[in-house]
C-alpha cells in the first residue's frame, strides 16, 4: 500500500509529518510518498541524520496552502501546493490513501472536486471516532458542513452506520441524533425534520435509530455507536470533548503531585492512569476519515506531531482495508430511497 502524505500541512509541518512518515514506514512497511517542498524535506532529514529509507519517496510541490487562505479556492489558486498535488496523485491512482493535517475546509473542497464524491452522495463528511462510555462512536459530521439539510444528515447517519460496523465491529450500530433533549419535539426545525427522516429509515430497516441523544449521555454505557450532527454542532462537540479531556488529564496530574501520599497513590495507579490518558489523547486517534469520497482521504489533527501522524497512517490503512468506501457505494441507492421515504412523511 502507498500512503501519500502532505508534508507541508499542519502547525508542525514539515518536520513532524516527515518524521511521522519515517516512523510509519518502519512500523507498517507501507510505501510513503511525501509531497512538499523537497529542499525543506531533505533539510529535515539531514538535520536528524536520517537517510531517506527505501519505500519512501518525495514529490516536489513548491506551494503551501496556509490556514489563512480561502478554503474554497486555495487549491485552485495554488495548483502546485502539496495538498493539490497529493490529491491529484491519489485521483490518478498513484497512491491508495491521502493524509493531510492542513486546512479542513481546503482539504474538503479540493478532495470533493479532485477525488470526487461517490455518485449519489451529496456531501462528504468528517467522521472521527470519539471516546464514549460504550467504547467509542463515530461522530458525523464533525466540521465539514456547517450548514446542512435534513437529507445531508440522513446520509451522514447511513454512512456513519456503515463505518461503525466496519471500523468498530458493531453489528446493527445504534444511531443517535445529538440534541438538547430526548423528546422528538426538541431542537430546531432542521433537527425535528432529521428526526422524522431517521425514524422513517429505522422503520424501513435501513438503520438502527435510537432517537435523540443529549451530549451528557455519551459518557454512559448506552451511548450510541453513531452520533449524527450538522458540521457546526459536531465540531463544537468534538472540540469540547478534546478540551475536557485535556482539562481532566492536567488536573489529575496536579492532583497526584500534591504531596508524597498522592505521589505514592499515583505509582499504584500508574498503569491504569496510562490507559486512561491514552484513551483521551487525540494523538492516538491520528486521523479522521472524510466519508463519501471515491478514495480514502484522511484529515490529521492540525497540531499533529510525528506520533500522531504515525497513528494517522495506521488508521488510514485500516480504513482502506475495511472496504468502507465499497460498502457505501454499494448501498448508495439505500441512502437516496431513505431520503425520499422521509420527505414523503
Amino acid at each position: 500500500m502507498n500512503i501519500i502524505i502532505d508534508a507541508m500541512g499542519g502547525d508542525l509541518a514539515p518536520r513532524e509529518p516527515v518524521l511521522g512518515a519515517i516512523l510509519a514506514r518502519k512500523e507498517f512497511g507501507c510505501n510513503i510518498t511525501l509531497v512538499g517542498q523537497e529542499e525543506k524535506i531533505r533539510s529535515i532529514l539531514n538535520s536528524e541524520k536520517i537517510d531517506l529509507p527505501p519505500g519512501v519517496s518525495i514529490v516536489n510541490a513548491t506551494e503551501v496552502i496556509e490556514i489563512c487562505d480561502d478554503p474554497a479556492t486555495a487549491w485552485r489558486k495554488k495548483k502546485d501546493s502539496s495538498m493539490t498535488v497529493g490529491l491529484k496523485l491519489l485521483s490518478a491512482g498513484e497512491g491508495d490513501v491521502f493524509i493531510s493535517a492542513g486546512s479542513t475546509g481546503a482539504l474538503l473542497s479540493a478532495a470533493t472536486l479532485l477525488v470526487k464524491r461517490i455518485p449519489g452522495v451529496k456531501r462528504a463528511a468528517v467522521a472521527p471516532i470519539v471516546p464514549t462510555g460504550a467504547g467509542g462512536a463515530v461522530l458525523i459530521d464533525a466540521g465539514a458542513n456547517a450548514e446542512c439539510t435534513a437529507e445531508y444528515m440522513t446520509q451522514f447517519a447511513l454512512m456513519g452506520s456503515f463505518y461503525a460496523e466496519k471500523a468498530l465491529g458493531r453489528s446493527n450500530p445504534r444511531v443517535g441524533l445529538v440534541n438538547i433533549g430526548a423528546e422528538p419535539s426538541k431542537g430546531s426545525e432542521l433537527y425535528k425534520q432529521v428526526h422524522q427522516m431517521l425514524t422513517a429509515a429505522g422503520e424501513a430497516g435501513k438503520l438502527n435509530f435510537v432517537g435523540n441523544t443529549e451530549p451528557v449521555e455519551l459518557s454512559s454505557e448506552n451511548a450510541p455507536d453513531v452520533i449524527v450532527a450538522d458540521g457546526f454542532t459536531g465540531n463544537i462537540l468534538l472540540k469540547t470533548m478534546e478540551g475536557t479531556a485535556k482539562f481532566i488529564v492536567h488536573n489529575l496530574k496536579s492532583l497526584f503531585t500534591t504531596n508524597l501520599k498522592t505521589k505514592a497513590s499515583y505509582l499504584l495507579l500508574k498503569g491504569n492512569m496510562g490507559s486512561f490518558k491514552k484513551m483521551l489523547d487525540s494523538r492516538e486517534t491520528g486521523g479522521t476519515a472524510l466519508l463519501g469520497l471515491k478514495k480514502p482521504v484522511f484529515k490529521a489533527h492540525g497540531s499533529s506531531d510525528a506520533y500522531a501522524m504515525l497513528h494517522a497512517v495506521e488508521k488510514a490503512i485500516d480504513f482502506a482495508n475495511a472496504g468502507i468506501i465499497d460498502a457505501i457505494a454499494a448501498d448508495v441507492s439505500t441512502l437516496n430511497q431513505t431520503e425520499e421515504a422521509g420527505s414523503a412523511q
